[in-house]
Order: C-alpha cells, then structure tokens, then sequence
C-alpha cells in the first residue's frame, strides 16, 4: 500500500536524520582556532554531505509525494495544504496573440512601462521601455511614510505616458505585474491585502490597485489606456514562456525568493482551467536540519516559508555563514556571506583557491589553509545542490500531479531568476534529480530559461484579457 509505504519511509528518515544530528553534535564539540585557522579534519570531513543533509533518491520521492499531497489537498480545501492554490483568472495563452499592449511591471522600488507587439507565432518585439525609481534619496519618495496613493500612482501614470509617447487617442490595454500579497476575484480586481518590501504608501492598502491606476491616468488625461489584467511575476513567467513555446505548464521563479506557478486543467471539474499561483516557498513538508531550525527561530517569521528559507538565494549563505561561524567557534556571528560570495567559492579553479581565501578572509578576519577551503568550498557546492534538489522535487510534485494515471507528456518548466540563471551547479542538479525522480520519462522534460516575464507576461494578460471580456 502506498500510505503505508509513505509512512514506513518517513519513520526510516526521521530515524536517520537523528543519527546524522547526533554525530555533527559530537563532531563540532571540538573547534581549535589558531592565528591560522586549521578546521580539525574530522569536524570537516563531512561538510559536503552530512552537515547539511544531502539529499538520496528517497528523500527526494518523499518530497514530491508530499507535495503532490499538498496539492491534491489544495485543490480539495487549501486550509488542509501549506500551499496556498491562487486563483490567477487566466489560462494559457495559444502563442497567436497579436496587437501592441501595455505592460507594467511594479514589484518593488523600481517601476517599468513597457509597450510591447505581439506578431503572434510566439513573437513580439519591445517598441518601448521607460522604467524609474519610486524612490530617489533627497529627491522624492513614493514608497515611505508619508507617501500617498496619489503621489505614487500619478507618478507611474506619467511613465505610462512616457511609454505611449504622449499619444492620447490610439486604445491600449494595460496588463499589470504587481508583486504584493493581494486578494484577486478575477483578472481585474486584486486588492492589495499588505504592502511588503518596506514600501509603506499610505492609501493603498484595501484598494483595487487597477481602480487607483486608472483614477491616476485619467487625473492626466489618459483615457486612451484601459488597465485590465493584473497578475503576480510568477505567473507572468509562465505566461511568457507558453506565448514562446507550447507545452509549458510550470513557471517558477528560483531567484532571491522562490515560488511556483502551474496550469490546473480541474478535469471533470466545473470550474475554469487557469494558472495557479502555489506561494510554493511556504511549502512545510520538510524535514530541516539544525542550522534551518536555528535560522528559522531567528527569522522575521519563525515558522513560515520553510522551502523558501531552505533554497532561495536570500537565505543560502546566511545559512553557509552560520555553518562557518560554528566551524571557527564563533558561534551566531553574522558574517554577512551572499549567494553571490557562494557562486564565487564554487568557481574558484585557482591553486591553493586563492579567492576562497580571499573572500573568507574578508569576511571573517580567519586565513584558512588550503584544505579548509577545499572544505568549505565543498559546503558551500553543497547547500547549492540540496536547493536544487529540493526545488526540482517540488516540480517533480507537480508533474506527478498533472499526469495523474496517464503517462507524464513532453513539457518545458520555465525557471527565472539569478540561482537558476548565474548559480554554479544549480542546473545540472536539476537535471540530475528530474532523471533519478523520473526516470526514462525524464527524456519528456526540460527547463528554459525566461527572464523577461513580467513584462512580456503583463502584456499577453492584457491582449487575453480580451476574449474573457
């Protein structure tokens, strides 16, 4: 019985991780830090594997049944799933959508309009971009306290003309990529629920952001632009990718953040097919080691975005950081290590890794000896590749799911962002895992990048927004 089996497996895993627990505990009992550093041998043998829990082939089915799971259960009742199931009220676009639309991309500081032609066959050309801050120190400030709804959204209609060249009179639809916690009804309407990102904008909260979008362009005589479609970055990634290439039912955004998208057909169901926005980064069914556990209990929300605090970008060398902090026996010390000195650890090829050296130095005021970078060089190759093992496993859920009984069918997974894109190791792991999850069906699948979908996205929104009218 598969239930059984499930349960079996997960008593064989917990059993495990207590082992491997138990032994970093005895291992890291004993730290020496000379003048040069010398990490004891057998307190760094097992950084690359055992500190941070690799991943087997049943750790990772485990993952993707139980998120398979979780979607299952979503789709029943998403208060029985840490998914969240986001209706997005739009589809798949046929990739012969044509005409020039609007697409505004407003997720954080820094505000793009682009005006985009679709030719249809997956084509399109950008015609126009404007894009400009919604905060300029000493100069104005949209986004902090005593900023207005009016002020920011009469500033984003005056790019909007920008990007229209000041033409009042030819019709354009306007799609909309807005990156906040919001409560969507249909394609139009999404109210904002509460600003993050540090923007602190007072009267929009509440608000139908199109209404206040289209109150500001009529404020400067810009009728001639109709906002009708408003959609988060994640779904804009998918749009984008399925407009250039058919069979394209997952987008995902492996970035900074994480989060996933996929197309729901609800067959036999009544309602609509659509694109599901999962908020998949607050994903639970994981089993955290002890570093996650302690930076999680630190965090700004303990017990939220486990996946997300597991894989992102934004997390991983905070995580690496902890790791070495205890190795030098500086135990919670913030070093302050990005994913980018991560990316420049893996890669260094120089004799004696010079740049490891360099870059732990800076950090942490400790030289370390050749095979001690060696070591953390190791570390951090590892916590790269459990990210994207446990992200493909999410996606493996996924596919699982949309098969159902039938044979998994050839599809593209759309992935954006800088873990993906500039990553050392972050590809060709999940490639590997889709294999060892998939097997020969593996062959059926691939990954394309897509890095222009929030703008691109926003406007094919806008140009099917037409047939849903």
């Amino acid at each position: 019985q598969p239930l059984q089996w499930l349960a079996q497996l997960k008593v064989h895993l917990l059993r495990k991780t207590t082992y491997i627990v138990m032994a970093l505990d005895h291992l890291t009992s004993d730290v020496q830090t000379l003048d040069t550093v010398r990490i004891d041998s057998t307190l760094s043998q097992p950084l690359g594997t055992s500190l941070l829990l690799s991943l087997s082939i049943e750790n990772l089915h485990e993952v993707a049944a139980d998120f398979r799971y979780d979607l299952h259960k979503g789709l029943e009742n998403p208060d029985e799933s840490s998914l969240r199931m986001l209706k997005s009220y739009v589809g798949l676009p046929t990739g012969e959508e044509t005409g020039e639309y609007l697409a505004l991309d407003f997720g954080g500081t820094n505000v793009r309009v682009l005006r985009i032609r679709l030719d249809g066959h997956g084509k399109f050309e950008v015609l126009k971009k404007v894009a400009k801050p919604l905060r300029v120190e000493g100069v104005y400030d949209f986004v902090g306290e005593g900023s207005t709804a009016e002020q920011q959204f009469d500033f984003i209609a005056e790019l909007v003309d920008e990007a229209i060249e000041g033409d009042h009179t030819t019709k354009y639809l306007l799609g909309h990529t807005f990156s906040f916690p919001s409560e969507q009804t249909d394609l139009y309407n999404a109210k904002l629920i509460i600003w993050t990102k540090e923007f602190a904008t007072a009267g929009v909260e509440g608000k139908v952001v199109n209404d206040l979008l289209k109150e500001a362009l009529h404020r400067q005589g810009i009728d001639n632009v109709e906002p009708t479609a408003v959609i988060n970055d994640t779904v804009a990634v998918l749009l984008a990718a399925a407009y250039k290439q058919a069979d394209t039912y997952i987008g995902s955004i492996y970035a900074t953040g994480h989060n996933t998208c996929y197309f729901e057909p609800f067959k036999g169901k009544a309602e609509r097919p659509m694109i599901l926005n999962l908020e998949s980064g607050g994903f639970m069914k994981l089993a955290p080691n002890r570093f996650d556990a302690e930076f999680d209990a630190q965090s700004e929300k303990p017990g939220e975005q486990r996946l997300e605090k597991m894989v992102s970008g934004r997390y991983m060398g905070e995580l690496f950081g902890m790791a070495i902090a205890e190795l030098l026996g500086e135990k919670g010390k913030k070093y302050g290590f990005t994913s980018i000195d991560m990316s420049n650890i893996i890669l260094d090829e120089m004799a004696g890794l010079t740049e490891v050296g360099r870059i732990v130095s800076a950090k942490t005021g400790h030289d370390l000896e050749e095979v001690d970078r060696q070591r953390l060089q190791e570390l951090a190759s590892a916590l790269v590749v459990r990210s994207a093992r446990l992200v493909t496993a999410t996606y493996v859920g996924i596919i699982w799911q949309l098969a159902g009984d039938d044979a998994i069918k050839k599809q593209h997974i759309a992935i954006d962002g800088s873990v993906y894109e500039k990553m050392p190791l972050a590809k060709e792991n999940i490639m590997r895992a889709l294999s060892e999850l998939l097997g020969e069906s593996a062959s059926l699948v691939d990954t394309v990048l897509e890095n222009g979908g929030s703008g691109l996205g926003a406007a094919i929104a806008a140009a099917m927004s037409q047939k849903q009218a």
